[in-house]
């Protein structure tokens, strides 16, 4: 299991520091939240905060671009350091071209489902995707209720992967992860948790970390 601690419920004032901290705390990913006040009612992180970060850590920056038509930004964000850019299946209209694109841009290409949007998206695009991200939670803001119907959903995907030929597909979840719910979603078929606030609210890094990954079974 892969913890891809999001960056959205950390310290916005200190985010070079953290990402130092995390870095040292054994942390192998950081969950990139961009948000356009346009496909979800809220403004983040944009490619020239990433760009100015990337210097300060060597972490696999997994970008989640929660954007309108972010076809027209793949490139700026592989300038500023992403090394996977995870799309909306319900924001681009040209699904398939935008994940080619991405990965002629030699970056790992991920398609994010929001809770109410069938896995059958996905039926023709599974030779273009690196990962899948089951949201459990409408996307927009920090510190949402985990969905439940999350569970099956996740491990539906999985079956469908392993039967498509591609168990080599990462799934990730973004939304509500917590100790209480790794478990069940690593025993699910998921491969990568994006967790805010779970884990951003427990100092010290390396301890919680070392929690997610003994829940996790790891």
């Amino acid at each position: 299991m892969i913890l891809s601690p999001s960056l959205l419920s950390a310290d916005c004032g200190k985010l070079a520091q953290t990402l130092q901290e995390l870095e040292q705390a054994g942390v192998k990913w950081v969950h990139w939240d961009v948000m356009d006040g346009h496909f979800v009612p809220n403004m983040t992180f944009g490619q020239h905060v990433i760009k100015g970060l990337r210097a300060a850590s060597g972490l696999f920056f997994d970008v989640h671009l929660m954007i309108e038509r972010p076809e027209r930004y793949l490139a700026d964000f592989r300038a500023a350091g992403a090394d996977m850019l995870v799309v909306h299946a319900e924001a681009t209209t040209h699904l398939q071209r935008t994940l080619a694109e991405i990965r002629r841009l030699g970056m790992k290409a991920g398609v994010a489902l929001n809770p109410s949007t069938p896995l059958c998206v996905l039926d023709y695009v599974l030779d273009d995707v690196d990962m899948a991200l089951v949201m459990s939670v409408n996307p927009g803001f920090g510190g949402q209720k985990f969905l439940p119907a999350t569970f099956r959903k996740v491990a539906e995907l999985r079956a469908k992967l392993n039967a498509a030929g591609r168990s080599d597909c990462l799934v990730q979840v973004d939304g509500g992860v917590n100790l209480e719910n790794t478990k069940a979603l690593t025993e699910a078929g998921a491969d990568v948790l994006v967790s805010g606030s779970a884990f951003f609210g427990h100092p010290p890094f390396s301890e919680r970390l070392a929690a997610f990954m003994a829940a996790a079974g790891c």
